[in-house]
This record gives C-alpha cells, structure tokens and sequence, in this order.
C-alpha cells in the first residue's frame, strides 16, 4: 500500500535539518507541518469539514503548496483554478462544485461573492491562520478519500471535474521518486503553475517524498531560471520554457552541469528540440506522458535511452494498450491508448454517465490519445482521437506531419488539423510559425515535404501563423485552429 501523503509529511518533519523550500528564509519540514497545521485549523474555524471543496484561485505562490498539504490534513477537497479565468469562466466551477469556500485575490473576493459562493481573500485567510495553533487532529483518512478536483481545460464543450483520490496521489508520488532516482539530497526547480497537475503533484510531492527541496519561482524567467540552474539538481518544465531557454546564449553545459535531471511534459517536445537541448547542454530531456485523469503514466528512461519522439514505458505497477476496433494492435500499429493502474481518476464530477463512457470493462481508462508502441516498448503519442485527420478515407496522424514540419529549416513551431473539404472530406492542413526574422514560403515547405511524406499525408494548404493559440500550459489548441479556419476549402 502507497504512503499517504501526510503520513509522508510527518515522517519527514519528524527529522531534523530537512529544508523545504530554498531562500533567503528557507522553510523546514517541520515548518511546514506546523504551517499546515494551523491553516487546517483556520479551514476548520470557517466550518469546513471532511468532503466540502475548497476553490482556491490566485497567482502562483509558495502558500499554495501549503494550501493544498493543508486541506489533505483536514480532509478538504482542494479545487485549485487558474487565476487567468475571468470570474465568467470561474462561474462553471463554482456552480458545477459548489465549494463551501472560494479563497481568491482581494479584487475578487465582492465578484465571486456575487455569483452565490462564500469568498475571501488568501490574504486575509493567511492572516487568520497565522494565529491559529499549529497542532491539528488530523481525521483518519482513507486511501479512496476526495484529495482534489482538477478541472479539464474544456477546450470542446463543457469542462469536467477529475476526482483524484489520496491513493492517485500516493501512489504516483512513490513510482515517479524511485523511478526517476530522487533522494533528500535534491534541489528541484519549480517554475510551473501550481493549479495543473505537473507543478502542484508531480513536482511537489516528488520532493516531498525524497525529503529533499526546492527552488521556488512564482512566474517562469529564463533570466530567473539561468540563475538558479546552477544551484538545483531537478528540473521540470513544459517544451515551451526549453525552447525559451535554448534562445538564450547563455544557455551553456556549464550553466546546467549541476542538473542531473530536466523533464518535459504537458505538451509534445519536437524532436528538434530535443536534439538541440543536447547539442547545447549535453544532457537529454527526459519526456513523460501523463493527463489530469491519471498522474503520471509513462516515462523515457533514467538510464537508456531517452527517445526523442517518444513518451518512453509505462511506468511500474501502470499498464498501458493500444487498441482498435477489434482489440488490442499489434505492435507498431496506431490504436487509442489505455490506461490501468492505482494512479487512475475516480470519475467525472457529478457526471456518472460521462464517467461510464470514458472506462472499458476491467477498469481501463480511454485516454482519447492515439499512440503506437515500437519493438522496444516505446510509446509514441500520435495526437488526440479528434484530431484524427481522415483525408480521402486515409488516416493521418497529425503527430507524424508535425513531426517532419518542426525538422524543416525556419519552422519554429507548427500545428497539424483537419478542416472540411469538399472532395476529400476533410483536408489536411499545416499551421506553422516561423523562426524569429526568418521568411517561409508555404509551398516551399509543401514542397519540402514530398521527400519525407506519403503524398496524402502533404498538407493541402500550410498556413503561416505569427503564433499558435496555447493553453496554460503551452498545449497547442487546435479546436480553435479548427474553428477559425473552417470555411478555408469553402464554395460558399
């Protein structure tokens, strides 16, 4: 059985010396616990109890960690949200939740009020905690019990609750510190958000469990972040802050010789930048592949070969298939991936029906992610399932086109979708940004294609973009590439 994470909290304060959080005041263990403690009080003051949600929406700060760590030990569901939704996108969660409590920024705690829920600012909840006891009794908790609800970036149609139980969470944090070799000697870099599930589980509770630290930053700054390389050991981070990073020059294997890990996730890393971050620093990311329903599912390799390309093996005690409509594929062949393991969601908020169609008989979850494994056990994610280009009743996986457009001189970043046609059903079409000053000429890169692509899977049309719609987290947003660009083969 997976330790809890508050039984893992207390082992750790229990010994001496063990520092938290880096700085000019570093926070020990036993800090936190007394921190966490008090704020458990305050929760409890406010009336909160076992099983009642807790919307929490604010800019990234180290009270966040606390926060969280906090409502583990009262047994409130903490609801992080990202603090860039206006209070209108914010109404879904606070009416679909219903939280006993919304703790947000002071200049929204009268227009989260409005819309029927008890707001108040982190401000002044910190201040009331200050004086609260450090001693708690914890309830005892179950492994099944509500930790959090993260919702889905409802990029098509309404956004869902993921309910993440205390045994998801333990059970991730255990494989991933083995896995990926943390000890207490450790030094991570925290420069994600803390309202995803990369920033607030994987990256927090790796460090809590090894008993080791972490360097945090509250905005990502490729100036802020070459500083603190050279003090850190661990990085995490999304392909968008590497590619900032390789833009810098001082971006040097001595800057990065004390990192004996970085990490990528939440999007695809091309292998283009991979393959740079190599030549510059002489190390390889190591890329995972996970999703808010899941934690953690698959990693490259510690030691072997980190695949560029590639989300590596299902992690230990996590089974992974590809299947199609007749079963399981063979290997090579692309299915839709899914997932069985202790580190598997609960189910949709309040939405049981949407729950029953996500699961297979067994317990394994469709992830909605189209993916092939190799001879070697690799898995390759080749898009989501609705992004399933069928061109002329051929299949094209967006992934292998991006793939060999982000390999072409002057493509800086580039995004591949399916867009109605009248001939062909629907057409393939490329979005591609070009690298800063340098000019693309679209049926050039079409051109350029011929060599590396079957002839079906050539975009019909390449559209160059100053940019690409991203989410939080850097993920491209192709739902909206879609929509904008939907009437591009129109007759009408």
């Amino acid at each position: 059985m997976s330790v809890d994470v508050i039984e893992t909290l207390k082992a750790k304060a229990a010994m001496p010396g063990r520092v938290w959080l880096q700085g000019v005041a570093p926070v020990s263990y036993a800090d936190l616990l007394a921190e966490t403690g008090r704020m458990a009080n305050a929760l409890a003051g406010l009336g909160l109890v076992k099983g009642d949600r807790l919307l929490l929406q604010v800019e990234k700060r180290e009270a966040v960690l606390s926060l969280y760590l906090a409502c583990l030990r009262a047994g409130v569901v903490f609801l992080p949200v990202n603090p860039g939704y206006t209070v209108p996108e914010t109404a879904h969660f606070l009416t679909d939740a219903e939280p006993a409590l919304a703790l947000v920024e002071s200049s929204r705690v009268a227009a989260i009020g409005e819309k029927g829920v008890r707001a108040m600012a982190l401000d002044d909840f910190l201040g009331m905690a200050g004086s609260a006891p450090a001693e708690f009794a914890d309830p005892v908790p179950s492994p099944g019990d509500l930790a959090a609800i993260l919702y889905t970036s409802g990029t098509t149609g309404r956004s869902k609750g993921v309910m993440l139980s205390r045994l998801n969470l333990a059970s991730n944090a255990g494989t991933l510190v083995e896995f990926w070799r943390f000890t207490e000697s450790d030094v991570l870099l925290h420069v994600l958000p803390v309202f995803h599930t990369h920033g607030l589980f994987v990256a927090t509770n790796c460090v809590l469990y090894a008993g080791a630290s972490m360097i945090f930053q509250r905005a990502f700054s490729p100036d802020a972040v070459l500083d603190a390389l050279p003090a850190a050991s661990v990085m995490m981070g999304v392909p968008t802050f590497y590619t900032r990073l390789l833009a810098d020059p001082r971006l040097t294997p001595a800057v990065c010789d004390h990192i004996r890990l970085f990490v990528s996730g939440s999007a695809p890393l091309s292998p283009a930048t991979h393959a740079e971050w190599r030549d510059r620093t002489g190390q390889a990311i190591l890329e995972r592949y996970g999703m808010t329903e899941t934690n953690m599912i698959t990693s490259n390799p510690y030691d072997g070969d980190r695949r560029a390309g590639t989300v590596g093996m299902p992690l230990p005690g996590v089974e992974v298939r590809v299947t199609g409509p007749a079963g399981v594929v063979p290997v090579g062949e692309a299915g839709e991936i899914e997932v069985r393991g202790p580190n598997v969601f609960g189910g949709y908020w309040r939405m049981p029906e949407q729950t029953a169609k996500e699961f297979r008989e067994g317990g394994w979850f469709v992830t909605g992610d189209l993916g092939a494994f190799d001879a070697e056990g690799y898995l390759s994610i080749l898009g989501r399932a609705k992004d399933l280009v069928i061109t002329g009743g051929l299949n094209v996986y967006p992934a292998e086109v991006e793939a060999a457009l982000d390999d072409l001189a002057g493509v800086a970043a580039s995004a591949v979708i399916g867009v109605p046609h009248p001939d062909f059903g629907e057409a393939v079409v490329a979005c591609v940004v070009p690298v800063a000053d340098d000019m693309l000429d679209a049926e050039g890169v079409r051109v350029a294609l011929r060599e590396r692509l079957a002839a079906f899977k050539i975009p019909k049309r390449v559209l160059v973009l100053a940019d690409l719609p991203r989410n939080a987290m850097g993920k491209v947003q192709k739902a909206e590439l879609r929509k904008v660009h939907a009437k591009l083969f129109s007759t009408g």
